[in-house]
């Protein structure tokens, strides 16, 4: 009877041992979870010393004791990322396309060989996050696309900007397009560089800054009507009131002049906010 009793208690005592070892095991499976992200199912209840059920917190987190990950501990700097290699992106980006696009695609490209027929002329921003392609979902062959910092077109000079008015002539005499889009956005560093310029000064050995004047008169209408404005306040405004300043410098182009006028062509100003993602018709002429 002496032994029974101590028996009984050092079985108690090995039990309530039991429970705090289950116990602090269910939880380390479970902050272990948390980590993992691997799913499965965790009792959530251990048997008590009267044969009731002890109940312990749900959790829909649950894994699978069998599937547990040894956690990482991570005790220095991640390793340095491999040096970039263009060639290798190139490679890799056109096996994508070789596969995804043209081989999908392969009696549309046949057809485009023969001839390109495009709609749009569209000025755009050499920024590399502005695609126009890619934010109109445009097909190839639709557009002529000609690229610069801040999406301007000066006006009209037979002694500068050959490069705008050889595009401009092309575009209308040989690929006889029905639209130009002059296509404008947020957080232009073009534009940004704009505004940070002294007022007055036409000219600049900076090819950047002397690129940028072409829109002072944007700037200048922007803060004549807008004085208090400052920061991105300011550049936006600048930002979209430069798409209709280069509008208006198309007009001074003959090709585009006599197209307006004959109504074959419509001129479109355009503004992409990619924190946003919203697209904005600033306006038209025809």
């Amino acid at each position: 009877m002496y032994i029974n009793i101590w028996g009984l208690k050092i079985g108690a005592i090995l039990f309530s041992k039991f429970q705090l070892v289950a116990a602090e095991t269910l939880r380390i499976v479970r902050d272990m979870s948390e980590y993992s992200n691997i799913k499965a199912n965790v009792p959530t209840e251990i048997p008590s010393k009267n044969g009731k059920e002890v109940e312990v917190e749900d959790d829909t987190n649950q894994i699978n004791l069998e599937n547990i990950r040894t956690l990482q501990v991570i005790t220095g700097p991640p390793p340095p990322s491999p040096p970039f290699d263009p060639i290798q992106r190139i490679n890799d980006g056109f096996k994508y396309f070789k596969l995804n696009e043209f081989n999908k695609n392969m009696p549309s490209y046949r057809k485009l060989a023969d001839k390109a027929e495009p709609k749009f002329l569209i000025f755009a921003c050499s920024d590399s996050r502005v695609c126009p392609i890619t934010i109109l979902n445009l097909r190839p062959g639709e557009a002529f696309i000609t690229r610069n910092i801040a999406n301007m077109v000066p006006a009209f000079n037979q002694q500068r900007y050959c490069e705008v008015g050889a595009v401009i002539k092309y575009a209308i005499l040989v690929c006889k397009v029905e639209a130009i889009l002059v296509f404008g956005h947020c957080r232009c560093g073009g534009i940004e560089r704009l505004v940070c310029l002294p007022d007055g000064k036409t000219s600049s050995p900076d090819s950047v800054d002397d690129w940028v004047s072409i829109g002072k008169p944007a700037k200048a209408k922007v803060v004549g009507k807008n004085p208090k404005a400052s920061g991105l306040e300011l550049r936006a405004l600048v930002e979209k009131e430069s798409v209709m300043n280069s509008l208006a410098n198309l007009l001074t182009y003959p090709q585009v002049k006599s197209g307006v006028a004959s109504k074959k062509i419509k001129l479109i100003g355009g503004h992409y906010d990619f924190v946003r993602g919203h697209f904005d018709i600033l306006g038209t002429r025809s």
